[in-house]
């Protein structure tokens, strides 16, 4: 339930991103699929006539570190990707992976942090 609620909150807020492009105010889905099961998986994907696209699976997985033996708390991995055209005509992609480690994005756009 929790993931429903964070991900409509993404989407309201991804639509009330000021548009650059006038066409992208018009844009329209083309394609949309999505599947949640009872143990907490899901994946969708969506496609726009703007050309953006997003694609996304999740799994739920036991916490790693629990507080302590009663604690039954869990976490969902997810890998994805979105791609979209930028203002300079070019396309984007950036895929990413948000597990206990983190939101771990890449793209070849993105700025990579040197190693240390």
């Amino acid at each position: 339930m929790k993931f429903v609620i964070v991900f409509a909150a993404l989407f309201a807020v991804a639509l009330a991103a000021p548009q650059s492009n006038p066409a992208d105010a018009q844009a329209t889905i083309v394609e949309q699929n999505s599947d949640i099961d009872p143990q907490g998986n899901f994946q969708y994907s969506s496609k726009t006539s703007n050309g953006i696209s997003a694609q996304e699976q999740g799994q739920l997985k036991p916490n790693p570190a629990p507080k302590s033996a009663e604690d039954p708390s869990a976490f969902i991995a997810v890998q994805g990707s979105f791609s979209y055209t930028g203002p300079d005509g070019q396309q984007y992609t950036v895929n990413y992976v948000a597990d206990e480690n983190g939101f771990q994005p890449q793209g070849a756009h993105l700025p990579v942090a040197p190693v240390a």
